[in-house]
């Protein structure tokens, strides 16, 4: 691979910009490179070069450099001289191209200027993030001494006797390493170890590593990482002082935990943090925490020093081929430069490092080296074989299965016996909810796919735990072994009419469906670590969030998940309205049921399930559910309650952002939940009022839709982007894509409009209404890939590549500097 790809492939996704522009680099330099062949004499005849050399004087194998010689380079002789500047308190590069009244030198002193710019840039970045980690490490010391304190206590509670004296030198160990574990010094522009805490002095560090030759080696072999990273030094201790447990006079337990009692505290302004209690369960809690921040910070350092390593090598490469392009021997010059600038020499980075592990080793892993490094450097997640095999197999299956049921349907003429209608109306409602599952994950698996072509963070966006996020073929591996299943049991139940002698239907046959949705709600709610046990429990934490909306914090994985439950209905509310002969009294109730079997068609499915093995009589497949009054109320209690948890969610993050954007967000839920309401208003009471108002605020709610998706969603049509119409940064490097799907966007929310223009077409209606919900499905998909390709958009423009931890402790004297 060259090293282009190699280097945008080891990019942080979301510091791209910040990372030297090794392309546009090349770029100048095949300038200059084209211009070197325009003017470039015809080359001497081989024969002549050869015969030359033949006749040169020898110079002998063990040849020396002579300072004294002519040909020795000096300062006259080089094509560039490189300053550091400083300007506005800031160290710049400036490079100084001695050669520019050459031929074809304004090229290279173009390339110069950009080369200077590019430096510029990647070290103001560097210089800044080393900042961040060193107040964050300020941070963690200041945590790790409240920690190793709330120990002492809680092993030592008051109302036991011991030893005092013992036991702190039993920890006098822990207490001082912790002390020492985040405080680097640094040799650039630091403060040194002695004024950052006094007590360090007592400490003096070896070069002596921990572990052994096989923990080095397996290190060694780690994936994507760039450089070797030094071992961690073993403290010695000198003249033990014990922890002072008067810091806990100063600090109180954050209660971080976000729940619905959190949220109702916050509300009334009462303090989110409480009273030590030292207790072994909060000292569980506590160290957990604390974990969690130091896995986080440790992986910001090893970007960090990934970021150093690779811009490095990048300056190293360009100027090498500036070299060989041009002939010049600037690399040497140049590189020195960068070798001695803060990015090329600082190593507050790598000290820290050291120091993090060490401390993680010691207090979180039971000084168990081996183990600390595997939590702290977690390895690449790999492609298992049989993960593709596996997948492979059950898309064969769902293919085999699927031809088959098209040849049976064909083969037996079924649609043409008279069973038939009572199969659509009952049983294909029930099978159709597999099946609007399964295009979902399909469609969520092809955004994985892409997300990952276009380098589209969509773990990090997500939250999800690293190591634990599903890739596109663990997604189409659950999709295709459901799919296989649900038409197996299609398969089983192809029964038109029934038994001439028990006048009845099969009952095992008929139960399949319930047997199928039961065995899916034991798999989602299994406790077992089986068949990805993070994902699954990360999924029902979110939907628990969305039903509990105004009482939980609002992540973006928790609004996603409400988008998804409301993409069925926003488009389909002018339905009700558009043809009002559909609207006479014989039509209506038969309406109704067209209508909301195309709104949130999987829980509405579920409604059906209840109602159908509930009271119906699933031997002679009837029911009375579209005859009941309760079960069409339902129906649109179902159709309003995705759209009140994204209300309540915007209203959440509304009184929380104080963001306008949010306000006018919710504002369009609230008016697609008043067109349901005076939906129903009209269906109970005929009055052409109410069909009028209704009309308009469908209208209303229809247009805000496609608007917000395209303009605030998608970050396009925006035309003063420098790519008219879209926005300036685009990770589809074809323009047409993003027309093509702002024009489909449109196409597929308004699909509906064919039940009311009345198109003649040979379907079944409850076989037509399905195709018109997998539209929508296949539209949210679209949606998914643009709205998180927006959002990872904004995340770079912010440099946001990490998420924040929340500590354990909360010091009085942070509370002072609040205020």
């Amino acid at each position: 691979m060259k090293f282009g790809k190699e280097f945008a492939s080891q990019m942080v996704p979301e510091w791209q910009e910040a990372y030297m522009d090794y392309d546009y680099l090349k770029t100048l330099l095949k300038e200059v490179q084209r211009f070197k062949h325009r003017t470039k004499p015809p080359a001497t005849p081989g024969g002549l070069k050869r015969k030359l050399t033949l006749y040169r004087a020898f110079s002998g194998l063990t040849q020396r450099h002579n300072p004294t010689s002519p040909s020795s380079p000096d300062i006259e002789s080089q094509p560039i001289l490189v300053n550091s500047v400083n300007r506005n308190g800031c160290q710049t590069c400036e490079t100084t191209f001695l050669m520019s009244s050459d031929e074809g030198g304004e090229y290279e002193l173009v390339y110069f200027r950009r080369l200077d710019d590019e430096f510029n840039k990647v070290d103001k970045f560097y210089r800044a993030k080393v900042q961040e980690v060193m107040k964050e490490a300020d941070l963690l010391n200041k945590q790790m001494d409240a920690l190793i304190a709330f120990r002492i206590k809680v092993e030592n509670p008051p109302g036991i006797n011991f030893d005092r004296s013992v036991e702190m030198t039993r920890l006098a160990s822990d207490i001082a390493a912790s002390a020492a574990a985040l405080s680097a010094a640094t040799p650039s522009g630091a403060r040194s170890a002695s004024e950052r805490a006094p007590h360090l002095e007592a400490i003096e560090e070896s070069t002596h590593g921990q572990g052994d030759d096989d923990d080095d080696d397996d290190e060694g072999k780690e994936r994507n990482t760039p450089i070797q990273e030094a071992k961690p030094r073993k403290p010695k201790i000198k003249g033990i002082k014990p922890a002072s447990l008067e810091v806990l006079d100063r600090v109180k337990i954050n209660n971080t935990l976000e729940t619905p009692r959190s949220t109702i505290k916050g509300v009334l302004k009462v303090p989110n943090h409480t009273e030590l209690s030292f207790s072994r369960e909060n000292l569980r809690k506590v160290e957990e925490q604390l974990k969690r921040a130091f896995i986080e910070f440790y992986q910001k350092l090893r970007l960090l020093k990934s970021y150093s390593f690779l811009n490095t090598l990048a300056f190293s490469k360009i100027m090498k081929k500036y070299d060989k392009i041009t002939s010049r021997k600037a690399s040497k010059s140049y590189m020195k430069m960068v070798d001695n600038s803060y990015l090329g020499s600082s190593d507050e980075v790598t000290k820290l490092m050291e120091r993090v592990e060490t401390t993680f080793i010691k207090h979180f892993s039971n000084a168990n080296r081996a183990k600390g490094m595997n939590i702290l450097r977690p390895k690449a997640k790999r492609e298992r074989h049989r993960i593709t095999f596996s997948t492979g197999f059950f898309a064969g299956c769902t293919a085999s299965l699927l031809l088959a049921l098209i040849l049976i349907i064909r083969a037996r003429k079924i649609m043409d016996h008279r069973g038939r209608t009572k199969y659509m109306e009952t049983m294909f409602p029930l099978y159709s909810f597999f099946g609007f599952i399964v295009l979902h994950m399909v469609m969520y698996a092809i955004n994985i796919f892409f997300w990952r072509k276009y380098r589209v963070n969509y773990a990090f966006i997500f939250g999800f735990k690293p190591g634990t996020e599903l890739g596109y073929r663990e997604v189409l591996l659950l999709s295709f072994g459901l799919g296989a299943l649900a038409l197996a049991s299609v398969l089983s139940n192809l029964d038109m009419e029934m038994d001439p002698k028990t006048k009845d239907y099969e009952a095992f046959t008929e139960l399949l469906p319930l047997n199928l949705v039961l065995f899916i709600f034991i798999i989602l709610f299994l406790p077992f670590n089986i068949l990805y046990r993070s994902s699954r429990f990360f999924l029902l934490t979110c939907l628990f969030h969305c039903i509990c909306a105004p009482l939980y914090k609002v992540t973006l994985p928790d609004f996603f998940l409400a988008d998804q439950l409301t993409s069925q209905v926003c488009e389909k509310l002018l339905l009700l309205f558009v043809n009002p002969s559909i609207l006479s009294f014989p039509n209506n109730l038969k309406f109704i049921s067209l209508y909301l079997f195309l709104q949130v068609q999987a829980i509405r499915s579920l409604e059906f399930y209840v109602c159908y093995y509930g009271w119906g009589n699933f031997k002679h497949r009837e029911n009375t559910c579209k005859d009941s009054d309760v079960y069409n109320t339902f129906y649109f209690i179902v159709a309003v309650l995705p759209y009140l948890c994204r209300l309540l969610q915007c209203l959440r993050r509304l009184f929380e952002e104080k963001d306008p954007m949010q306000g006018l967000n919710g504002l369009k839920y609230f008016l697609t939940i008043v067109a349901v309401c005076l939906r129903t208003a009209f269906s109970i009471n005929k009055v052409i009022g109410w069909r009028i108002i209704a009309w308009i605020f469908s209208a209303i709610a229809a247009i805000f839709c496609t608007y917000w998706d395209l303009v605030y969603d998608w970050g396009l049509l925006n035309r003063h982007s420098k790519n008219r119409w879209l926005r300036d940064k685009l990770l589809v490097p074809h323009k047409k894509i993003y027309f093509g799907a702002m024009g489909l966007n449109v196409v597929l929310r308004f699909a509906w409009l064919q039940t009311v223009l009345n198109f003649n077409l040979p379907l079944h209606p409850q076989t037509l209404t399905t195709i018109v919900a997998c539209l929508e499905v296949i539209r949210r998909g679209l949606w998914n890939f643009f709205r998180l390709e927006n959002e990872h958009l904004n995340n770079c423009g912010k440099y946001r590549a990490f998420k924040s931890v929340p500590l354990p402790f909360n010091y009085d004297e942070d509370d002072d500097k609040d205020d």
